[in-house]
Formats: structure tokens, C-alpha cells, sequence
């Protein structure tokens, strides 16, 4: 067996992940990346800050649309994976009724906001993207504190965005359909470092 295969396959079945997940302490927030299980840190002062922020933005905006935290989505292929947005923007009532893990069918945005961890280059850029993009998600929101940036990921096709735009903190970013959402990230600039 080649060593990408072996990287590649599931520690577990997502029936067994789940499983371990609700049985996890409230203060360990689980996901299940690529069959990995990872540990996503509590988010801090200034990560919470940045989700008011634009959980106000949002609101003002499109009224008819609710950004709910801490979102347990089914992503990748099959939705095998299981990621937890830090926030995901659907038409009001679209949660109704949904577990903790609910397919992305309602899902206009999903929002990752860096944290300051070893995980946050692989996680939150390189698979989160492309779970969220293989589960239909129109729109990706990343929001890095890392290096100042906001970048939207959008037109999902085949597992991929094929559009990314990368705008430094202090620029205007316009949220393409089916969001339709200019953003003024000027107030970002108080919440690094």
C-alpha cells in the first residue's frame, strides 16, 4: 500500500465519529476532516468579535437570512465529513427540525475564522474549502487573522471553487450570489494580533 493511500483512509467510519463526538466534553469541539478526527480550538475574544461584527453586517443587509454559529455540517464527498462551521448563513427557518449535523442543502455561506493553532494552514485554506465545496456550499467566507486577509471562495464545481478573491483587511469585498453582501472589512483591522 503506497503511502498516500494510507494517508487517505478514515481512522473511522463517520457512524463511529459521531458517536465519539457526542460523547466528547462541551469544552472539545470535534470535527472529522478528510477521515481525520481534529480537535477545533475555542475560539477567543477577537474571534468571537469578528463573528458579531459580521453577524451584524449580515443582518443589516439581508434581513431574510440568519448566520448561525457553531454549525454541525455533513461535507466532501458522500458527506462523509463532518465539519463545524463557525458560522453558516441560511433563509430564516431553514434549521427547523435539523440535528447536529445537517446536510448543506440551505447552506449560502459557511464562515472559518482562524484561530491561532498548528491546524489552522490545513484545516481552515486547503480542506475545509474543498468539503465545502464538494457538499454544494455557494460561497466560502474565510476570514484570516493570520495575515490580515478575507477571502471568498465561490462557484463550486466538482469538489473545487473556481473562483477565489483575496482582499486585505480594510478593502471592500462584495459576497457574490446568492449572498449579495458588500462587506467594508476596515473594522478587521482592530481584531489582529
Amino acid at each position: 500500500m503506497t503511502p498516500r493511500t494510507e494517508q487517505h483512509r478514515p481512522q473511522m467510519s463517520v457512524e463511529e465519529f459521531e458517536e465519539l463526538e457526542r460523547h466528547a466534553p462541551e469544552t472539545v469541539r470535534l470535527e472529522f476532516i478528510e477521515g481525520r478526527v481534529v480537535v477545533k480550538p475555542m475560539p477567543d475574544g477577537n474571534h468571537s468579535e469578528i463573528y458579531m461584527w459580521l453577524l451584524e453586517r449580515c443582518m443589516q443587509a439581508r434581513p431574510d437570512l440568519r448566520l448561525h454559529p457553531e454549525r454541525g455540517l455533513r461535507t466532501e464527498a458522500y458527506r462523509n465529513g463532518r465539519a463545524r462551521a463557525d458560522a453558516v448563513l441560511v433563509p430564516r427557518g431553514s434549521l427547523k427540525g435539523r440535528g447536529e449535523w445537517s446536510d448543506a442543502e440551505d447552506v449560502l455561506m459557511a464562515v472559518e475564522i482562524t484561530s491561532y493553532d498548528s491546524d489552522t494552514n490545513q484545516r481552515d485554506r486547503v480542506e475545509k474549502p474543498d468539503g465545502y465545496a464538494a457538499a454544494g456550499i455557494p460561497v466560502y467566507l474565510l476570514i484570516d487573522r493570520d495575515d490580515g486577509t478575507v477571502t471568498v471562495f465561490s462557484d463550486p464545481e466538482d469538489g473545487r471553487y473556481r473562483l477565489q478573491l483575496n482582499k486585505p483587511f480594510g478593502a471592500t469585498v462584495e459576497l457574490p450570489d446568492p449572498v449579495d453582501i458588500t462587506l467594508d472589512t476596515d473594522p478587521l483591522k482592530d481584531f489582529v494580533g
